[in-house]
């Protein structure tokens, strides 16, 4: 009682934020990014944050917060779409509402269905709101006993539940994981300032990767390319049919069902690495498991799509409890969604529910209130929505490139960004090729700097006391809190490796030859190679502890998948390649020839600067690339230069200068 009397105000503080007209604005908003996200498939909540992220410097803090909290909201709902009406995920987090939402789409209840989905998704959020109030509550007094070595040791929990429950390979998970946190130790050291896997000579390195690049890299570029490859809209239906009020009586007909999969969706939200991989077929297993009639199922049964639907979106408020309280991204998009804190002057962990309580209820209700804004509006939406879907995404593509390189260069607004950019979407793009855990590396990457700074925290202060006695370092490092963490991740890990090969991969992945994915495999343990070594000739311990171990674990881990390869043969699941078979081994284009016209932007916009490469771009991708007519080519390419102009002008932001600005100033928008 003394703890909820306590938080009242914090709460009261947050709905008076909440309700303010400019942070509502700033919430509707990210609610239509979202939406207009989410409706592509594999895109997601990751791509969207990273588009937003830039744009985060200079905000209010309460008005950033519900930009990105609305966009995370409504992605799990509006990803529905693509999973209903294509038959095709929307996300990671949909995939299990193909099964039935797609065959009910085929019989004429696409309305029916959505209906169903969207009342699923708008109680699922909102219950994960409440629950997480709750946790909240519950968390605060638990959360002042804990330390550093505590917070290390929980780091290390989530690190490792997400690198083995990556898929059915934890191995590639661990070395994904190992991989990310490798890259985000690149440049100045935070504790001595030793370069790591930098130069002077780069000076772009020194200050590191930026967590904008990385997320638009990792994420955005490989599925835009993967998308444009196939050449096709995105759907041949619009027509949704009858049924809106029938699905909204199917959801409250199965309520206890969805209240029991949404039960589901925050426990498997709080658990770091589970989040949006698993939890739609684990509530699907539930509904089905939990039904008489199980005859229906696969064919069209409405049970199929609450039950997962029920799930998603409660997941995110689960998702929030390790990414506030403890700083530990509870999913790819909350890795993104710290950064998004982080250049808000936010700092995610214990201190979030001691210090400032109303900016977590602020979070917790406005992802509630977007929840129910989202639901409303993909209903509202769902005619214009269902059309969108069948443009071709060959007219869309330019677009997002277009978006993506503006984005990018906001990170430093230097023209490394472009380079950086291209480099780590190509690693993006292999990593999605061979069925690396890119959450993982996400992650890893996210937590690199945390994960550090407690270590060197940890072991000076543990030297110390233990030179003043062995019981005294004892006492600090194996604390009650950590030797049940320790427990714990030694139980997640064995449990996590005995059920990897059970857990769901992608629809339609194949193993192809052993070659390439020996060839990358081999690319990344040399990298790994070549950080520990550099690592190990830095002078600070301080400095060099951490890359060498994580890289040392990396090794291990890689050095094990590689044996691995050698002794099974080329089914095994270690031999995913998506150009093996599936979508994009039958796509109509070829995966070089269509990263070559985002290359060629991003060079375009580094010698002659981004409109005067912008234009003969996006003319050339419409008329030759997407076969339009020429007075097509120059209506689309003069919406897409006005719209990037209109953006850039309203958020008072720059374009990339090209080598050009060096020997001529031009006027605004050309520099």
């Amino acid at each position: 009682m003394e703890t909820f009397v306590t938080a009242l105000p914090a709460l009261q503080d947050a709905f008076a934020q909440i309700f303010q007209p400019a942070q509502l604005m700033y919430m509707v908003i990210g609610v239509l990014l979202g939406l207009s996200v989410g409706v592509f498939p594999g895109l997601g909540g990751i791509a969207g944050l990273s588009l937003v992220l830039p744009f985060m410097f200079g905000m209010d803090p309460v008005s950033g917060l519900a930009l990105m909290v609305g966009l995370i909201a409504v992605v799990p709902t509006s990803d529905t779409f693509a999973s209903v009406l294509l038959g095709i995920p929307g996300s990671s987090a949909s995939q299990a509402t193909v099964l039935d939402g797609f065959p009910m789409a085929r019989k004429g209840q696409a309305a029916r269905a959505l209906a169903a989905a969207f009342a699923s998704s708008l109680f699922g959020g909102l219950f994960g709101a409440v629950i997480l109030t709750g946790l909240i509550l519950v968390a605060r007094p638990i959360v002042l006993a804990f330390g550093t070595p505590e917070m290390l040791a929980i780091t290390l929990l989530g690190l490792s539940m997400v690198a083995i429950l990556a898929g059915t390979v934890a191995l590639k998970g661990v070395a994904a994981a190992c991989l990310g946190l490798l890259v985000g130790t690149i440049g100045e050291a935070g504790a001595g300032g030793s370069l790591r896997m930098a130069t002077y000579d780069i000076p772009y390195l020194i200050d590191g990767l930026s967590l904008v690049i990385v997320g638009l890299g990792i994420f955005a570029i490989p599925e835009i390319i993967g998308l444009l490859r196939q050449d096709k809209a995105i759907s041949d239906r619009s027509l949704l049919g009858a049924g809106w009020a029938e699905g909204i009586k199917d959801w409250w007909t199965n309520r206890w069902l969805s209240l029991r999969c949404a039960t589901i969706g925050v426990v498997v939200g709080i658990i770091p690495g589970l989040g949006g991989s698993v939890v739609d077929w684990i509530a699907y297993g539930h509904t089905v498991q939990s039904s008489k009639d199980k005859s229906g199922f696969g064919k069209g049964d409405v049970r199929g799509v609450v039950g997962p639907e029920s799930s998603n979106n409660a997941k995110e408020g689960g998702g929030l409890v390790p990414t506030l309280i403890f700083g530990i991204p509870g999913s790819g998009s909350m890795a993104i969604f710290i950064g998004g804190m982080g250049l808000l002057g936010i700092i995610a962990g214990p201190q979030m529910i001691t210090n400032d309580l109303d900016v977590t209820y602020t979070i917790v209700w406005s992802l509630a209130l977007a929840n129910v804004v989202g639901a409303g509006l993909c209903i509202v939406l769902s005619g214009p929505i269902s059309r969108l879907t069948r443009i071709r995404f060959t007219l869309l593509a330019p677009f997002l490139f277009m978006m993506i390189t503006f984005a990018a260069f906001q990170s430093r607004q230097d023209l490394g960004d472009l380079v950086a950019l291209f480099a780590v979407g190509l690693l993006g793009i292999f990593l999605r090729r061979f069925d690396w855990s890119r959450p993982a590396f996400l992650i890893g990457f996210v937590l690199s700097d945390q994960a550090e700074n407690f270590s060197n925290n940890a072991h000076q202060i543990a030297s110390f006391r233990f030179r003043r006695g062995l019981e005294d370092g004892l006492d600090y490092v194996a604390s009650p809190i950590v030797l049940v963490i320790v427990a714990l991740t030694i139980i997640s890990i064995i449990l996590g490796i005995r059920q990897a090969k059970h857990m769901p991969t992608d629809a339609g992945l194949k193993t192809g030859t052993k070659r390439a994915p020996i060839v990358f495999l081999m690319v990344v343990l040399a990298y790994m190679i070549t950080a520990w070594v550099n690592a190990a000739f830095i002078d600070l311990t301080s400095d060099k502890i951490f890359p060498l171990t994580v890289g040392t674990v990396g090794i291990i881990a890689s050095l094990a998948v590689l044996v691995r390869m050698m002794l099974v043969p080329e089914t095994d699941p270690v031999f995913i390649d998506r150009e093996a078979a599936g979508e994009d081994a039958e796509a109509p284009h070829g995966l070089w020839g269509t990263l070559a016209w985002f290359g060629a932007f991003l060079a375009g916009t580094a010698l002659v600067g981004f409109i005067l490469a912008l234009v003969p771009f996006l003319l050339a991708f419409f008329r030759v690339r997407a076969g339009a007519s020429w007075l097509m080519t120059f209506i689309l390419t003069a919406v897409g230069t006005f719209a990037i102009c209109f953006v850039a002008a309203q958020l008072n932001r720059d374009f990339p200068p090209g080598l050009l600005q060096e020997f001529a100033r031009l006027p605004w928008p050309l520099r």
